[in-house]
């Protein structure tokens, strides 16, 4: 009934504010049901505040028009999560975190000379009831969990700043008995919650129902046998009896899978991607392993060649072909203007309180329990950064490349010049290896090298037909 004169209803809504016009928007999408998408769609696209993000839901609507992942996930949202879920992903992440929070955002560059991160990734927790190889979080109390009040002051700062989406790591988050406190308290904001996924049950799925604010994003390492070599005997059976409950709620929910040398072949595979969509996963994320940490295993790594494979997967298969949602984290460069730590994009507090330039560098000069967010936003250590990650032929810019954007493992001398010369301090013991290690630093050098010979070649014909700027 909303939707059958959506003309009549954009015209009628031009003389409105933003906010006036999202508050009816509101309302029309209680009526609606996913037959009536495309309407949707370009209404958002009328609303939308800024050119970018009207060609970011311009190019959903194009996905949405050729039946690719997006007409899966919205024809989903309508008719398969619970409604109180649908709400509050529309309400908290598309209108308050992306229309309003992006007008905010920009109030905010104006006033204060930068623009906030998009997202915030918090480690309220360093807890977990596993013990994962190459993982030691178990050695953490619950001493080390963050008091109450510094959550509410950091997610009350980041609402000012215009930030209503919360990615959370760990740790284990479920592992803190007040999160579900949490959720309530800041019910305007949106949550993406990493988890091993063995506390879900019934109990927990019917909070998540009741909140709606919050996504599970679960990790595997392939199926049982990998899973559970690294994670323990069982967990994997944990994980889809978890996955099993979540649909049934109509729980908005996901994977995610990290790529190692050893796994590649089995999660670029349609077999691996056909059966998380049958366990209801509305999204899947890839990463790729880092060797950071105390001791990394750097025969870990997956190849170059290796990651320009999973490029080809998700980007020529699965974006056309499969009904789900996909990051992936380094290959999605292109898309994301290349490296979005250091603020640009989005920042780690880790669970000390120490604000790191992202879940990988595991460095950093600020701490957030003696500053506020929007101090250590515009750290001079986060200054450097975005120096560095300027458009295409800055002169700084990590490189002309946006297929190796990442200055860990595809620029790794940058992370040196910059930790060195901001005097950034290792966040755990061992961190430094990364750049002190003498055989890292070979390992990475090499990596980006052989990196560059396989990308370089395939950003100047996929991605910059049309480039001017590109330098050989």
């Amino acid at each position: 009934m909303f939707l059958k004169n959506i003309n009549s209803f954009t015209n009628q809504i031009k003389g409105f504010s933003t906010k006036q016009a999202l508050g009816l928007l509101r309302q029309i999408i209680k009526h609606t049901s996913s037959n009536q998408s495309a309407k949707l769609l370009a209404l958002l696209e009328f609303l939308a505040p800024t050119k970018d993000l009207k060609n970011i839901i311009c190019s959903i609507k194009k996905d949405f028009e050729r039946k690719g992942p997006w007409s899966g996930f919205l024809e989903k949202l309508f008719k398969e999560i619970n409604p109180n879920c649908r709400e509050k992903f529309i309400q908290n992440l598309v209108v308050n975190q992306t229309f309003l929070g992006e007008t905010k955002r920009q109030e905010f560059k104006q006033r204060e000379g930068f623009v906030p991160p998009w997202f915030i990734l918090v480690s309220p927790t360093m807890r977990c009831n596993l013990n994962c190889i190459g993982c030691s979080t178990r050695k953490y109390s619950q001493e080390g969990d963050w008091p109450m009040k510094l959550i509410d002051r950091i997610f009350n700062e980041a609402k000012e700043m215009g930030i209503h989406f919360v990615t959370t790591l760990g740790g284990e988050t479920f592992m803190r008995k007040d999160m579900f406190d949490v959720y309530k308290k800041h019910n305007d904001m949106y949550f993406l919650q990493y988890t091993n996924g063995t506390l879900i049950d019934e109990k927990m799925v019917k909070k998540l129902a009741q909140v709606g604010n919050v996504a599970p994003a679960i990790s595997v390492e392939g199926f049982e046998k990998e899973t559970d070599l690294r994670r323990g005997k069982g967990v994997w059976k944990k994980v889809l009896q978890a996955m099993k409950l979540l649909k049934k709620k109509g729980i908005i929910f996901g994977f995610s899978v990290t790529m190692t040398k050893q796994n590649s072949k089995l999660i670029t595979s349609e077999k691996f991607i056909d059966f998380f969509i049958k366990q209801g996963c509305s999204f899947g994320w890839y990463f790729q392993y880092i060797p950071i940490g105390k001791n990394p295993d750097i025969s870990l790594m997956p190849t170059p060649a290796q990651r320009n494979k999973l490029r080809k997967f998700i980007h020529r298969f699965c974006r056309k072909k499969k009904p789900i949602l996909i990051g992936d984290f380094w290959n999605d460069g292109p898309y994301v203007g290349g490296c979005i730590a250091g603020g640009r994009t989005y920042l780690h507090i880790n669970g000390d309180g120490n604000v790191e330039p992202c879940g990988f560098v595991h460095f950093a000069t600020d701490n957030i329990k003696n500053k506020s967010l929007k101090e250590v936003c515009n750290s001079e250590f986060f200054r450097e950064i975005k120096k560095r990650q300027q458009a295409i032929n800055a002169k700084k810019a990590y490189s002309d490349n946006l297929l190796t954007p990442c200055l860990i493992i595809d620029q790794p001398w940058v992370l040196r010049e910059i930790v060195k010369k901001c005097g950034a301090f290792p966040t755990h013991p061992g961190a430094e290896t990364i750049i002190k290690d003498p055989k890292i630093k070979h390992h990475l050098d090499q990596y980006s090298k052989k990196l560059h010979q396989i990308e370089d070649p395939v950003w100047k014909k996929e991605y910059c037909k049309n480039c001017q700027k590109y330098k050989k």
